[in-house]
């Protein structure tokens, strides 16, 4: 997975256009490869990363020891509906090949919404749903396969508005498609707690 993972961090952290004084997060950071890229990046900010898996923390851990040392990088085991950083205080988000776990309603989007500073950017990649059918390991009962619809749909059930969303096709290797998904957070004022109110989430179009 880390090989199959190297073209899709790349591009979505591309996408991110990390400045040196950014905090940037990333959901499911797996053995940690892209958290390497996000520090070199955010060189003078921050990077913190959360996963469900404590394998895959004591491996990122191992890989990126010198950040964490550092105090440039903060890893946690947790959930992505229910992150634990307050709301608009990160300034990027990175997601790659971890949509198909999260709920239809968007609630993980949500909780990525809530976590972005106004202005700030998150990118998810997925491979597209005819690559999935390929795939003996995307089992339906745990990888739910996503379109390019599908990955705007969620968008916008976790509050993005559609003109703040792009999602373009990335060619991969051995015929995959990918879908690189690019959301921004409107920069309106937000309510206490995050929450964008009616009003200004009726205005911003």
């Amino acid at each position: 997975m880390a090989l199959a993972n190297r073209q899709p961090n790349r591009a979505a952290i591309d996408a991110l256009d990390i400045a040196p004084t950014d905090t940037a997060l990333e959901l499911g950071f797996g053995p940690g490869h892209a958290l390497r890229a996000l520090a070199a990046r955010a060189s003078r900010g921050r990077v913190f990363g959360i996963d469900h898996s404590a394998a895959m923390l004591a491996q990122a851990t191992r890989r990126n020891r010198r950040a964490i040392a550092e105090g440039r990088l903060q890893l946690r085991l947790g959930r992505f509906d229910a992150l634990p950083w307050p709301a608009a205080s990160i300034d990027k988000v990175l997601a790659v090949n971890v949509v198909y776990f999260f709920r239809a309603d968007g609630t993980e989007l949500r909780e990525a919404r809530r976590v972005l500073r106004p202005g700030g950017r998150m990118a998810v990649f997925a491979a597209d749903r005819s690559a999935m059918a390929r795939w003996k390991f995307a089992d339906p009962d745990t990888h739910r396969p996503v379109d390019r619809q599908e990955l705007l749909r969620l968008f916008a059930s976790g509050g993005f508005a559609a003109g703040d969303v792009t999602v373009r096709s990335i060619a991969l290797p051995l015929g995959i498609t990918g879908l690189l998904g690019v959301a921004q957070k409107g920069a309106c004022a937000e309510a206490a707690g995050g929450a964008v109110t009616g009003a200004n989430e009726g205005r911003r179009a």
